[in-house]
């Protein structure tokens, strides 16, 4: 069994980390490592308390734990700092300062939305902009109406009932 430089170990968890996002199957192609011990690698550096997620391309998916890691790896970076840091992680400064404010607010880790979740969000979206369309087709109905009244007022004032001939 061969033995690999902590160096090593780390270029290659670091490639299945943001900004490359590399598979497991894919840094082993490229590494010759063995999947299972990139595995093993990947859970090594979760222990050690260092954010490596298991799904790099969402990271509004990661566990608590991950973005717990961030937080951590963040705290004590100035501005500059912290926007390289997310460059390096493909993060936004944004979803660290919302996790942050999670953390701080007690609130329970954020899981991920099921599909029937995710569904009736996703309908009661629609709902709300259809409800919205025709909110805004009942204002320029109404507007519409007051402004043919206002009119027709002022046409009465102006000429009369009309009645009068």
């Amino acid at each position: 069994m061969p033995h690999y430089s902590e160096e090593f170990k780390d270029q290659a968890v670091r490639k299945m980390m943001p900004p490359n996002a590399l598979s497991v199957a894919q840094v082993s192609r490229e590494t010759g490592v063995s999947d299972v011990t990139l595995y093993n690698w990947r859970n090594q550096f979760r222990h050690e308390g260092k954010a490596v997620p298991a799904d790099p391309s969402n990271p509004e998916n990661w566990s608590g734990e991950n973005k717990l890691a961030v937080i951590i790896e963040t705290a004590a970076l100035n501005e500059e700092e912290l926007a390289e840091y997310c460059r390096s992680k493909g993060l936004y400064v944004e979803q660290i300062v919302s996790w942050r404010e999670a953390a701080a607010a007690g609130a329970e880790t954020q899981r991920p939305l099921s599909r029937a979740e995710r569904h009736e969000l996703q309908r009661e979206r629609k709902k709300n902009r259809k409800l919205a369309k025709e909110l805004r087709r009942k204002e320029k109905a109404l507007a519409e109406t007051a402004a043919l009244l206002v009119l027709q007022k002022k046409a009465q004032a102006i000429w009369g009932d009309g009645e009068d001939d």
